[in-house]
């Protein structure tokens, strides 16, 4: 459980603007972007199916009599698919490569999405949610490995904030278009048609990904500026050893804790306002107060990664200038806390933003510093374990949560002022557990 003595200081990124940087970084090749822009799209097809069932809860729940713990037990069976689904995937995708593993994952979510449109009960939802999570379990590994393959230390931040912006795309293009598909052709059509969207991008990446020393177009001079740092030499590892290893402990507890909180917003958020300011699920009433939420989140996952990328420019150190970033999105979060008792829509809608916009700037700097730290033929297992542990924690949020609104007579007072403290605490153990260098294996 020590880190290693192989030092991994980061070169600094060019001096100037952050224009110039960009520039700069586009001086010495495109193909990694590419490369990101398939991994951004995947996320955004995940999160569309994921943020459509919030959206049209209202309608479900009427269709078949949901209750509330109804709600939450689909999706608690959601997380349980995800929490087992990250073991295996994880492991799977660093044993067999990130192609052929994501490849087939998207393959079956996008099957799984569809079979919702033939549901007919809660149980019936209960099961696809579970076969759901199993497969989009893959989403986020597959992202971390195919950014530590393509992307230097110093890009990592922001290439992770780019492609984890497509889970506030997916999360605004869902209220934005779900309701005209609601309206022409009832809630079956709208699962069919985000399973053939899946389909699409399957075709896509079959075609289009490959890693860097195999990519037919990748210049050489975009290679070495990719491969930059010096890495152990790739060894087979046994999972005994990974669970021993310093790192995966410090990424796995405070991803647990803090992971919850953004599948709080997504699940709870429609019916929270639905309930507080009588909404409906049009996209004027519903769908432009979600767009808003997630579009400022969209500029939090990438200013995220900007600030510590910028911070690394100026001669941080990576731990360092992640573990700076992240206390000043702790302090942020504290905006959320106004939200349940605010005066009107708009001023809970802004509490609420800013909030998820710094929780999503501390997921991109949360998964760059794991990124820092584990050599890249083993990211994915550390990921995927720390996610299935996330995934626990969200097996047991949406109980909690199912609970407290129940008790309460639906109110998201107490839920709301919770949700500060578990980043403090999160950061402090990061603090004190994060290795500074890159892990020995």
């Amino acid at each position: 459980m020590t880190p290693s003595k192989i030092d991994t200081t980061l070169p600094p990124l060019p001096q100037g603007s952050i224009g110039s940087k960009i520039r700069g970084a586009f001086a010495v090749g495109k193909t990694r972007w590419g490369m990101l822009a398939l991994v951004f799209f995947a996320t955004t097809l995940n999160y569309i199916d994921r943020a459509a069932l919030g959206i049209m809860q209202p309608i479900l729940a009427k269709d078949m009599s949901w209750t509330s713990m109804d709600y939450a037990n689909i999706n608690f069976w959601f997380q349980v698919g995800y929490a087992i689904g990250f073991l295996l995937q994880g492991r799977l995708i660093d044993k067999v490569g990130v192609k052929r593993a994501f490849f087939v994952a998207v393959l079956l979510w996008s099957l799984a999405t569809g079979a919702h449109g033939l549901a007919t009960s809660a149980a019936g939802f209960m099961v696809c949610r579970f076969i759901l999570g199993l497969t989009e379990a893959a989403n986020y590994p597959a992202c971390v490995k195919t950014t530590r393959l393509w992307f230097p230390a110093g890009e990592r931040a922001i290439a992770t904030g780019l492609f984890n912006a497509g889970t506030n795309v997916g999360a605004m293009i869902t209220p934005a278009l779900l309701p005209v598909i609601l309206a022409a052709w009832g809630w079956q059509a709208a699962f069919i048609a985000m399973g053939c969207l899946g389909l699409a991008w399957v075709v896509l990446w079959g075609l289009k990904y490959f890693n860097p020393e195999e990519h037919p177009h990748v210049r050489q001079s975009e290679l070495d500026y990719i491969q930059q740092e010096v890495e152990p030499e790739a060894v087979r590892v046994p999972f005994s050893h990974i669970l021993r290893m310093r790192g995966t402990w410090a990424f796995a507890l405070a991803f647990a804790i803090t992971a919850p909180v953004f599948w709080f917003y997504l699940y709870w958020l429609p019916p929270f306002l639905n309930q507080q300011y009588n909404l409906g699920i049009s996209v004027t009433q519903m769908g432009i107060p979600l767009i808003l939420i997630w579009l400022t989140a969209d500029v939090g996952s990438i200013g995220g990664g900007i600030l510590s990328s910028w911070l690394i420019g100026r001669g941080m150190r990576a731990t360092r200038a992640r573990l700076v970033s992240m206390l000043l999105f702790a302090c942020t979060i504290v905006s959320v806390t106004f939200a349940a008792h605010a005066s009107g829509l708009w001023l809970a809608v802004l509490a609420i933003a800013v909030a998820v916009g710094a929780h999503q700037a501390w997921t991109a700097n949360i998964w760059s510093l794991l990124m820092d730290y584990t050599p890249k033929h083993l990211v994915s297992t550390v990921f995927g374990f720390g996610s299935m542990c996330a995934a626990i924690g969200g097996m047991f949020m949406t109980q909690i949560v199912g609970s407290v609104l129940t008790l309460t007579h639906n109110n998201y007072a107490v839920l709301f002022t919770l949700i500060p403290t578990v980043y403090f605490v999160a950061l402090v153990w990061l603090y004190f557990m994060a290795p500074r260098r890159l892990e020995a294996v």
